[in-house]
């Protein structure tokens, strides 16, 4: 039997990956796949698990049962650094920056874990980075002195630094004005344009979400309901019920 030809194959796979904490199932039984090239939005209200699917895939948590495989690695049991290294990395919904690191430092410290694996310059690629997220000017700057948005695309340029082949986004638009959110969409297809960057993200900014994302999975009490395109995806019943509510079902 022959091999699935490589754009065939997910390039990166869940299975039945599952959480629990005591009593409280945050993930079960869930099933995912992410190909190349590809964004994925995975969305769903407060509580459906999307937060905790993103940390078990990048190993900050231990799932309750399943795996996580990168191609035919598997990520499970991995530490983050590892996970990271192995080109897997995220952002999260609260932006974390090393506050008392420079901007350009700042995305200098994910250009190490890319030097360790790739060699090259770490201050020549996270200049790089600041100058495709647009922070060039900004390098000297401590992160508190960034807007929200500026801090959010700070995020993003020292995930990049890691040179991932799966990036996770973690609610990266929400909170911002309008303005930001084009600059940020355009970011991201660029990201994906130009670096060739799977991209898995969850957000609840949603013509964000329809504009960007090529698939849809859509999560409620820790398990998947539906997924598909996009604009298909919203208008069923259950994912209205569950998530978006009347005013999106009576939308022409």
């Amino acid at each position: 039997m022959r091999a699935a030809p490589e754009s065939l194959r997910p390039l990166l796979c869940v299975r039945q990956l599952g959480k629990r904490f005591g009593g409280l199932v945050a993930l079960e039984s869930l099933d995912l796949e992410l190909f190349s090239g590809e964004i994925l939005g995975v969305i769903g209200p407060n509580g459906a698990g999307k937060s905790t699917l993103f940390s078990l895939i990048t190993g900050s948590q231990p799932p309750s049962s399943g795996q996580v495989l990168l191609g035919e690695r598997v990520l499970t049991g991995l530490a983050p650094q590892q996970v990271v290294r192995a080109g897997v990395v995220r952002t999260h919904q609260i932006v974390r920056p090393f506050a008392q690191l420079s901007v350009l430092e700042n995305v200098a410290v994910g250009a190490r874990c890319a030097a360790r694996r790739t060699g090259g310059d770490v201050w020549q690629r996270a200049r790089r980075e600041l100058a495709f997220t647009g922070l060039e000017a900004q390098a000297s700057c401590l992160p508190a002195l960034l807007t929200l948005a500026g801090r959010k695309r700070l995020e993003l340029a020292r995930a990049l630094a890691t040179e991932p082949r799966v990036l996770l986004l973690d609610e990266v638009i929400a909170g911002v004005n309008p303005a930001e959110v084009l600059v940020l969409a355009s970011l991201i297809r660029r990201i994906r344009a130009e670096r060739g960057v799977a991209i898995v993200m969850t957000e609840h900014v949603l013509p964000a979400v329809l504009s960007l994302c090529d698939r849809l999975v859509v999560l409620d009490q820790g398990r998947a309901i539906a997924s598909g395109p996009p604009a298909e995806v919203v208008r069923r019943p259950e994912v209205v019920e569950a998530y978006l509510g009347r005013a999106l079902e009576a939308a022409p």
